[in-house]
């Protein structure tokens, strides 16, 4: 169905696509090659919400070139008006007489109306080339609009006796300058970063990327079920990118003092007083959040794992030996674990300086 040049041109389309992983939140991450042949006559890719769109920086490049060629692009045109024209149209007027998606769009507003409407031209559409590819370069928007919660990552970083910190909460550092230099990339690439009271209370963090400028800066989320947060911390007063402080507070007039720089969420509250964690991804879903990284404590890591509302885990490893420290996971005992089959996958490792970082992903995660 697909020729060897129609594959390397939607590589080059993912490759481009993938620049744009740290601004385009809440948008998907797209690109586009307009091609004759095996002659790329445009390219580009999608960099924030609210400008261009991938094929439209394309066809632009290519201008007159596009008539008769063949357009690669990594997301199914849009087919709708909103921040921007739609592409589909852009593309019917560029002249081009093939269109090649890499996967079609779920979000509703398209859902097929793109091709549809290119395929109603005249113009030869075709669908599925690397679409896996497409589905793992854009695995939080597909989650907030497929399963309306976003692609939730924990991030862990313990010694090598699997301790995150001594008895007494101490814990910097753990991990070498490679490691948190990493880190810094996963926050530039997630829409949000969360954490919970316990954190802020003890560090008083801005979660936010600092090694290097970034077009977006990832919004902030902290759980504080009894709405403790200082009103002086730098998450509500820094201004760096959005906070969300998400509660089971109910009195108006204790928000007053977050109003002007914070976002207030009311989750569902569980039986036993905790925020309802999948009642909070829901509302984080729609506030645009699509790929979140947790950045907490032991009992909220272990919360998301316990409930089984995590995608991937990210685990820095240090060779330093802690001993009678505060271990990574407080979890019930789990004996089937020893006869079962393994619930998560290591999917690629490295070294970081002195540090080995691994990936894992839950098994049957679609994305």
């Amino acid at each position: 169905m697909f020729s060897n040049t129609d594959i390397s041109m939607m590589e080059n389309a993912l490759q481009l696509a993938a620049l744009g992983r740290f601004s385009t939140s809440p948008n998907p991450r797209v690109g586009c090659v307009i091609a004759h042949g095996g002659q790329i006559v445009g390219q580009g890719f999608h960099v924030k919400a609210g400008e261009p769109h991938a094929e439209v920086h394309a066809l632009r490049q290519a201008g007159e070139m596009a008539q008769g060629a063949t357009a690669f692009v990594t997301l199914e045109p849009c087919s709708h008006y909103g921040r921007t024209p739609p592409c589909a149209e852009a593309l019917l007027r560029s002249g081009v007489t093939r269109v090649v998606a890499a996967m079609r769009d779920p979000n509703p507003l398209v859902a097929g109306k793109g091709l549809a409407l290119l395929e109603s031209a005249g113009i030869k559409t075709e669908c599925g080339l690397l679409e896996n590819k497409a589905r793992e370069l854009n695995r939080g928007f597909l989650s907030r609009i497929e399963r309306r919660r976003p692609f939730v990552r924990l991030k862990c970083a313990v010694s090598l006796d699997g301790k995150t910190a001594l008895s007494d909460g101490s814990s910097f550092w753990i991990t070498g300058e490679e490691a948190r230099a990493d880190v810094q990339v996963l926050r530039a690439e997630s829409c949000a970063v969360l954490t919970g009271i316990g954190t802020v209370l003890a560090d008083n963090p801005q979660l936010n990327v600092r090694d290097f400028p970034t077009l977006r800066q990832p919004a902030r989320i902290v759980l504080d079920s009894r709405l403790r947060l200082p009103p002086n911390s730098h998450l509500v007063t820094d201004g760096q990118s959005p906070t969300y402080i998400a509660t089971l507070e109910r009195d108006e007039d204790k928000f007053r003092p977050y109003r002007k720089h914070a976002h207030i969420l009311m989750p569902s509250e569980t039986a036993d007083g905790k925020i309802d964690l999948n009642s909070l991804l829901h509302l984080l879903a729609d506030e645009g959040i699509g790929e979140l990284m947790v950045e907490a404590g032991s009992e909220l890591t272990s919360a998301f794992l316990a409930e089984d509302l995590a995608d991937e885990i990210v685990l820095y490893r240090s060779p330093k030996i802690l001993g009678n420290g505060k271990d990574l996971f407080s979890l019930p005992e789990n004996r089937a674990a020893l006869s079962a089959p393994p619930l998560w996958t290591p999917v690629s490792s490295e070294i970081l300086g002195h540090d080995i970082k691994t990936v894992f992903r839950k098994n049957g995660n679609a994305f």
